[in-house]
């Protein structure tokens, strides 16, 4: 259990330490279940939009962290960490629906997978899931985010 874990986190911080750019105009797409589109790189930037798992967009420009997007009729645009995007097409139902439950989108965009959760599961540690679920299951909206932001004097990271 403690190979596992340390893996993980190697996994982790490497893919901190040697952060991944897309090439301009390249194609990739929404490997989160959704994320907000920001107007800058900051983490309290204003949102320009919000995209879903598997949307598909194309690449402006992009450091190692961070990527500006825009969709392929390019009414929406903004910056959106690389982690929430890969260049592997994800595939949809004919619908355009997903066919994947919350919990393994989650887990996919943490690269888990079905086996995995089951081996920790399985692991005899008695782990306890329940609250990361309850913490998953809370949102924030933009205007309390903005509201929190100004109550609490955190500027220097709108950019």
């Amino acid at each position: 259990m403690k190979k596992v874990l340390c893996l993980i986190s190697l996994v982790l911080l490497s893919s901190c330490l040697f952060g991944v750019s897309f090439k301009k105009n390249s194609t990739v797409y929404v490997c989160v279940k959704s994320t907000s589109l920001k107007a800058g790189t900051g983490f309290f930037s204003k949102s320009t939009g919000t995209v879903k798992y598997g949307d598909r967009l194309i690449v402006e420009e992009s450091n190692n962290k961070k990527s500006k997007v825009k969709n392929s009729s390019g009414s929406v645009s903004g910056w959106i960490s690389n982690g929430s995007l890969t260049s592997k097409k994800i595939a949809s139902t004919s619908g355009g629906s997903v066919v994947a439950s919350k919990s393994e989108l989650a887990l996919a965009g943490k690269g888990f997978s079905a086996d995995t959760e089951k081996a920790f599961k399985n692991s005899g540690n008695n782990l306890n899931y329940d609250l990361i679920d309850e913490t998953e299951k809370i949102t924030v909206s933009e205007e309390e985010l903005n509201q929190f932001i100004k109550e609490g004097n955190l500027f220097g990271g709108e950019q």
